[in-house]
């Protein structure tokens, strides 16, 4: 396969499916493809697309050598400015340098780096992103909350997020912790932040199990006579899709057609969030985050989709 020529395949394919024109770069390594793909941008005569070949040695020196350091894959402003002041300026002359050096005077991805633009794969090729480990949802409210129910539809709300987010993840989770806290800078006002998980003896990713786990852990902290300025819930201890155990002495079994409740769920608020929610978050809250300079969304939602009349 001549990999210039399917790079050209594939632009014309973006193009036209996105009106977007974009870059094409091949190499043995990611970060030698990713300054091809720098180049072919940088430089109209390869018309978007570049391959670098370990084939053609000299090509991959000519262009490390015009390719300044800011601009490689992974090095930041903050390291290129060390690297200046070192005298090495260049791609080319970063690759030349002895990797341990770099790795004693920076880092061990920097030293990756190196090892990359001498054509040594050391950053793998990652097909799927890796599952998460933590699911957080949380937010400043838009003005303070004193009253344990107005707390309690916050937490119902960002534990209903965040059981979304599970499910988008394909994982069960087993703790779900709550915590809540005031301004550390109000004046004259004492500080006070807390956080309480629920263990379940069986996973779960049911809306239901999650918000409930959540009210029980808000019970343990909440505290009368303080004006809280944010709430939030972080799932953890997760387990993949189909694999979730049953505890066989546990009092409280998994819900029947849990699974099959939630996806129906999940497909109805598909196309926009909220269009069925649990009555446990309330209804238009007065706590709920400022959103005066909130981005439009004109390519998920109808409602935004900007109009021409003419």
């Amino acid at each position: 396969m001549d990999l210039e020529d399917f790079g050209r395949q594939l632009r014309g394919h973006v193009l036209s499916g996105t009106g977007l024109t974009i870059g094409v770069g091949f190499g043995a390594t990611k970060t030698l493809a990713k300054s091809a793909q720098w180049a072919s941008k940088e430089w109209p005569q390869f018309s978007g697309v570049l391959a670098l070949s370990p084939e053609n040695p000299r090509r991959t020196a000519k262009l490390l050598s015009l390719q300044p350091v800011e601009e490689i894959w992974g090095v930041g402003n903050r390291i290129a400015k060390k690297l200046h002041v070192m005298g090495i300026t260049t791609a080319l002359q970063l690759s030349l340098t002895n990797p341990t050096f770099i790795r004693k005077n920076f880092n061990v991805v920097l030293e990756r780096t190196v090892r990359e633009l001498n054509g040594e794969s050391c950053i793998s090729l990652e097909e799927a992103p890796p599952p998460k480990q933590q699911i957080v949802c949380s937010r400043s409210f838009g003005q303070r909350i004193t009253t344990y129910e107005e707390m309690r539809q916050a937490v119902c709300q960002y534990a209903e997020r965040a059981a979304e987010k599970l499910r988008g993840e394909r994982q069960y989770c087993r703790h779900i912790s709550t915590f809540i806290k005031t301004s550390p800078f109000a004046v004259n006002e004492p500080y006070y932040g807390n956080v309480a998980t629920e263990k379940l003896n069986t996973p779960t990713r049911d809306t239901r199990d999650i918000i409930a786990a959540a009210v029980r852990s808000l019970d343990r902290i909440w505290l009368d006579g303080h004006r809280y300025a944010k709430a939030g819930i972080m799932l953890n201890d997760f387990s993949p899709n189909g694999v979730a155990q049953l505890n066989l002495f546990d009092d409280v079994q998994p819900r029947p057609h849990s699974d099959a409740l939630m996806k129906v769920l999940d497909g109805i608020n598909h196309s926009g969030l909220g269009k069925v929610w649990f009555a446990g978050r309330g209804i238009a809250p007065d706590w709920q985050m400022k959103r005066e300079m909130l981005s439009p969304a004109y390519t998920t939602r109808w409602k935004e989709l900007p109009v021409a009349r003419f």
